[in-house]
């Protein structure tokens, strides 16, 4: 481990490389499993999750997960930032009103191509 952590890695739509520090520092010694979980003895794991994130590419992940869940988790996302945002409220309601029109459509289009 160095003394200054690396960056975290982000995660692209593309699959994409890590560099040595970031494996060195955000890859388990130990990768095990706890309750259900990949990790190792309570470490914070954020840094290994974005890297294989990185590595797998968000297009490959979306692929291989119901959009529905992507989707859900968007909203939640959105929903959460929307809430820290100190706006007027006609325009946090304006926000919140365009996010519900487009989560609805995103949901309808999901629920066709799972269909």
């Amino acid at each position: 481990m160095t003394n200054s952590q690396p960056p975290l890695p982000q995660p692209e739509l593309e699959r994409a490389g890590i560099t040595f520090e970031q494996y060195e520092e955000f890859t388990p010694e130990k990768l095990e499993l706890w309750d259900g979980y990949l990790g190792y003895g309570g470490q914070n794991q954020l840094g290994f999750h974005l890297a294989v994130l990185r590595n797998m590419g968000l297009l490959t992940a979306v692929n291989h997960t119901q959009l529905s869940l992507w989707i859900e988790a968007l909203d939640r996302h959105i929903r959460e930032k929307l809430e820290t945002i100190s706006a007027q409220p006609e325009v946090a309601e304006t926000m919140l009103n365009r996010l519900n029109r487009a989560m609805e459509d995103l949901a309808a289009v999901a629920e066709y191509l799972e269909g």
